[in-house]
């Protein structure tokens, strides 16, 4: 029997745990168990879900904690990839941008300008333009609408009025285009609760220790609940690895036969306040190895990324003082006033999981994914990108279901909107009146909005019986307590880290990265999850070193170091 539910609440955890050990019953299994909880993981669950599929997903740490918290928050179909000639990657991303931004989740995922800079005259801008205008026409030609509004050139002095911050010599003109943005983390929250919503059984903080087996057969998995230390075993015919970075390692525990091989790629982004330079645009520059952007993001830019080998700690890739220099350093080269590591409010580094090649450059390497079958019973989906994450997890569906004994329908999560996007836009043209309704400044509507879509209201509905959770948490002035308090009950939320990191982003948007923020959030988060005094001060402790080791790793030389600093903070729960 599988329930649904509109919340991912420590209620909901609990009986979702409860059906997932239920599975050892016979006759019980699961069809498809998704191991991993980021956007592959979480988009394979909800398209199984929809088919009709008996469905548990297990993470050994928080939704998205990994790869997919830490991206450049970009939906795109990859302007560089039509450069090596990669038309089918670019078409299947367009063609997801354009759904995201208008079925799927128009809440979440928003259109961004960009500019992208001109600097040699007559030969550039054919060329470049061109470039551009084949972007655009794929979008329109992809199957769906764009979703963005079209390019347009720009002369230098037009240029400019878009970003006064620029050089004057940095460019002879550019061509501004579109994009998708969305809140990586979010997103993946919101689709997990999509897939509850259906009747998934998705618990976090849920590691697996081994895979069962019967003969070559996998047909579950054991698994370690990572606060409590107990274990059980989950069976399924059909797992799904869906584990990012962590492929080789989960792959290890089955076989070593048709090894699907992932290299570790470092993506370092920076994030500063949004009046250090003045521009109404975002850039796209290219650097000798990669390309650089610099993103609007709310009252902040994100700049980034780096782009090198990561052969360390996969849980906390850290960025070192060179990575940080050598962003600022290419940014610079077009700003009026240079930024310098004063600027820096937050700092992020993620790990891109790119299928290894013969290739030694990780810039170079294929960003397309692959489903294997390496042993019956186990489906393992690796490498692609977060804008194609939907293609990934239906092929990965696929290839189980193709093992199943019974029919089993085709995806359509092409047509399911995540929770809060349908009568999202009802609400946005009301959000003056909800403003009135609930005496709430129309800009935290806005905001709320922006981030719950239609499912707003119900944070509203926290603030009105208790005035107190529409207060600003400390030092994050854009975030309300409320939030915490819905992160807690809604979203899975288990510890300080989940939502100073992931449900909301202060971890990278405050000066102080939340350490004021820190002990409120523990406080109006113990009520809720049954914390004593204890362990509110040890859950505020804990996300205070964490800080404190971070901003020790990015003052470090090189990667091994900043590391070492990096660790010097342990985890809150040990996982495996």
């Amino acid at each position: 029997m599988t329930s649904t539910t509109d919340a991912l609440s420590p209620a909901y955890r609990e009986e979702a745990m409860a059906r997932l050990r239920a599975t050892a019953e016979p006759g019980n299994a699961l069809d498809v168990l998704i191991v991993g909880g980021g956007v592959v993981g979480a988009g394979a669950a909800l398209d199984a879900v929809t088919r009709g599929l008996n469905v548990g997903m297990v993470e050994a740490r928080d939704w998205a904690s990994g790869t997919s918290s830490r991206s450049s928050k970009l939906i795109h179909g990859g302007l560089r990839y039509l450069e090596m000639l990669d038309f089918a990657l670019v078409q299947e991303a367009l063609k997801e941008r354009g759904l995201l931004l208008q079925r799927i989740a128009p809440h979440l995922v928003k259109p961004v300008p960009f500019l992208y800079p001109l600097t040699r005259r007559f030969v550039e801008r054919p060329y470049v333009g061109a470039g551009i205008l084949l972007y655009d026409t794929m979008g329109i030609t992809s199957g769906n609408a764009r979703g963005v509004p079209a390019h347009k050139h720009l002369s230098r002095r037009g240029t400019l009025r878009a970003a006064p911050s620029l050089k004057d010599d940095a460019m002879v003109g550019s061509i501004r285009y579109y994009d998708g943005q969305v809140d990586d983390a979010r997103y993946v929250a919101t689709m997990v609760r999509t897939a509850a919503h259906y009747g998934a059984a998705a618990v976090n903080r849920l590691a697996v220790v081994d895979f069962l087996r019967e003969g070559e057969r996998v047909v579950g998995a054991r698994v370690r609940e990572t606060e409590t230390g107990e274990e059980f075993d989950i069976f399924a015919k059909q797992v799904v690895n869906a584990t990012g970075v962590w492929t080789d390692e989960t792959q290890a525990m089955v076989t070593d036969r048709g090894q699907l091989k992932v290299r570790a790629s470092k993506g370092v982004h920076l994030v500063v306040p949004r009046d250090r330079f003045q521009s109404t645009v975002g850039l796209i520059l290219r650097t000798e190895k990669s390309v650089l952007f610099v993103i609007p993001w709310g009252r902040h830019w994100i700049i980034g990324t780096t782009d090198t080998d990561w052969n360390l700690d996969k849980a906390h890739p850290a960025a070192t003082s060179a990575d940080i220099d050598y962003i600022l350093e290419h940014v610079n080269l077009v700003l009026k006033t240079p930024l310098t590591r004063e600027d820096v409010e937050g700092v992020y580094a993620g790990l891109r999981p790119l299928l290894a090649g013969e290739n030694d450059s990780t810039a170079k390497l294929s960003r397309e994914h692959v489903v294997a079958h390496p042993v019956p019973g186990l489906v393992v989906v690796a490498g692609g990108k977060w804008t194609t994450y939907r293609v990934m997890a239906t092929d990965a569906v696929d290839e189980a279901a193709r093992a199943m004994d019974e029919r089993v329908p085709e995806s359509c999560t092409q047509t399911i909107p995540l929770l809060g996007a349908t009568g999202y836009k009802a609400a946005w043209n009301r959000r003056h009146r909800l403003a009135e309704e609930y005496g709430v400044h129309v800009a935290r509507v806005e905001h709320l909005l922006n981030r719950y879509g239609s499912l707003a209201v119900e944070v509203l509905d926290l603030i009105r019986a208790d005035p107190a959770l529409g207060e600003p948490l400390p030092g994050a002035d854009d975030y309300l307590g409320a939030e915490v308090v819905y992160a807690t009950t809604h979203e899975g939320a288990r510890h300080v880290e989940d939502v100073l990191a992931r449900r909301t982003r202060i971890s990278i948007e405050s000066w102080d990265r939340g350490v004021a923020a820190a002990p409120v959030v523990a406080e109006l988060m113990a009520p809720v999850l049954g914390w004593d005094e204890a362990r509110i001060e040890n859950e505020t402790l804990h996300y205070l070193a964490r800080v404190e080791a971070e901003r020790r790793s990015q003052e470090q030389p090189d990667d091994k170091s900043a590391d070492a600093a990096r660790l010097a903070a342990e985890d809150i729960v040990p996982t495996v």
